[in-house]
């Protein structure tokens, strides 16, 4: 495989004026600032991009209000799922300029940008375009005395909730977004979408085909800055119902209390994690490191959900390490448009110099450095992949998101202590434990405190299945259909006859 020809359509796009997405339109706005677009594997500027102010903000806010209270309102529950399988088709038919557009600005593998930002795009587009025909309430049996021979009956309804804000990271520019526009549409919502400042072009183009899928104008919009600038006038506006967020837990709490000041608006919060995979015993050495590398360094390890703890039997740990360093230093690290490359750069220059200082930090604690702690010579923001031996549960890298392609190893050798250093966090995202033996499965899974548990595999999802976290990790649940009481409100009706 070879570094793949950038399509005609991408270049064209990335030379265009980019700002917003309101009302259907393309808009670059009223304000005069911009901010570059870098490609993350030559630290060059691919595009510029108009920063959003207060006046598109209230445009965005007004065309979604506008949209949901009218044409949305009047589109039927069948033509909203028929809407969304249009736009998984037009996914898959401009599937590879949007995989390209973004492995430029997130440096994303293209073959994971073709997998994951289209593919399981347009999978979850089709899963929420089942929802909108299903979506029930129910009769109710009422025990009000009659005292004249009158009657009582009751009954509930789901109503959408009206229009939601959401605000997307840089790690899943496209299927983030999906998850949070998809739910919204099934419901009857509208929403306003803020992308990172780091990926912001790949949702422009989306918008413009969610347009010629034949959603009516409002329905979509987007508007594009830094959250410092617009993220609290999106939801101190008027017209916000629901914020649904995806990031860091700091930023993910000034959210939630924002929403919460601006009269309990509704919130949905995905954040971090320090995510844990244990691996027991019975499993053999090649098998842990086959699980090691689905977990933690996927995509860089910048996936919410990936393992970033990795408790090893003291048995097996040097084998263990010592394969992974094997592994990782055979691993293919270059261009994210090169078929063949398994890792590309970090995604922005900030996060790469996150990840250097953690480098530091583990050094300046006494962690062993087993492999990688280091960037890599040339332009971009490469890092090597890292393996990191604890001290520590007290290890500043046993208790911080890092975020990236940082394993931490500790050892463990009695069962009811690996349970309780799996659950000495403050997050609770996910979990995953690997063993040959069901028993132990079924008994430990319980007590593992995580908004989901994977056993014998790590990261993956499916849109069948709720997606959250408990404890710092967040509140309610993507997808599923657990997503619907995040997305309406439960109404009540009584009546006397």
């Amino acid at each position: 495989m070879s570094e793949v020809n950038l399509l005609g359509s991408v270049t064209t796009f990335l030379q265009r004026s980019h700002g917003h997405y309101i009302n259907g339109v393309s808009v670059l706005g009223q304000e005069s600032d911009t901010f570059p677009v870098i490609n993350p594997a030559s630290g060059d500027a691919i595009a510029v991009v108009n920063q959003a102010g207060e006046s598109e903000v209230n445009q965005a806010m007004q065309a979604a209000s506008a949209a949901f209270h009218g044409a949305w309102a009047q589109t039927s529950p069948t033509e909203r799922g028929n809407c969304l399988n249009r736009l998984a088709d037009l996914l898959q038919k401009n599937g590879e300029e949007l995989a390209q557009l973004e492995s430029l600005c997130s440096g994303k593998p293209i073959q994971l940008s073709r997998m994951l930002e289209v593919g399981a795009s347009a999978d979850y587009l089709r899963y929420f375009a089942g929802w909108p025909t299903k979506i029930t309430g129910e009769t109710l049996n009422v025990s009000l005395p009659s005292l004249k021979g009158e009657k009582y009956s009751a009954f509930t309804y789901r109503e959408p909730i009206g229009v939601v804000v959401g605000i997307i990271p840089w790690n899943f520019s496209i299927m983030i977004a999906i998850w949070k526009l998809g739910a919204a549409l099934a419901c009857g919502c509208t929403i306003v979408l803020k992308p990172s400042e780091y990926t912001p072009l790949t949702l422009l183009r989306v918008a413009e085909l969610a347009k010629e899928a034949g959603i009516p104008d409002g329905v979509i919009n987007i508007v594009n800055g830094s959250g410092a600038r617009i993220g609290s006038s999106l939801i101190h506006h008027p017209q916000c119902a629901k914020v649904t967020f995806t990031g860091s837990v700091p930023t993910g709490i000034s959210v939630g209390k924002l929403a919460l000041e601006q009269g309990l608006k509704r919130t949905t919060l995905e954040l971090g994690g320090k995510n844990a995979a244990a691996f027991l015993s019975d499993m053999t050495v090649e098998k842990m490191v086959d699980g090691i590398l689905e977990a933690g360094y996927l995509y860089q390890g910048q996936i919410c959900a990936a393992a970033e703890r990795f408790y090893i039997p003291s048995t097996h740990m040097d084998a263990v390490l010592a394969l992974l360093s094997e592994r990782l230093s055979a691993m293919k690290i270059g261009s994210p448009l090169d078929e063949s490359t398994e890792m590309g750069p970090l995604a922005n220059k900030e996060h790469y110099q996150k990840i250097l200082s953690l480098f530091e930090k583990a050094r300046q604690e006494g962690s062993e450095i087993v492999y990688g702690g280091h960037a890599l010579e040339g332009p971009g923001f490469f890092v090597a992949p890292t393996i990191i031996k604890a001290k520590s549960v007290e290890d500043t890298l046993m208790k911080e998101e890092t975020f990236g392609p940082i394993g931490t190893f500790f050892s463990y050798d009695d069962e009811e202590i690996l349970i309780s250093m799996m659950n000495s966090t403050p997050f609770g995202l996910s979990a995953s434990l690997w063993t040959n033996h069901l028993g132990k499965a079924m008994r430990m899974t319980p007590r593992i405190e995580a908004g989901i548990v994977w056993i014998n595999m790590h990261t993956l999802l499916d849109p069948a299945v709720p997606f959250g976290g408990r404890k710092s990790s967040g509140m309610g649940r993507e997808f599923g259909s657990a997503f619907i009481e995040h997305y309406t409100e439960l109404k009540s009706v009584m009546m006397r006859y």
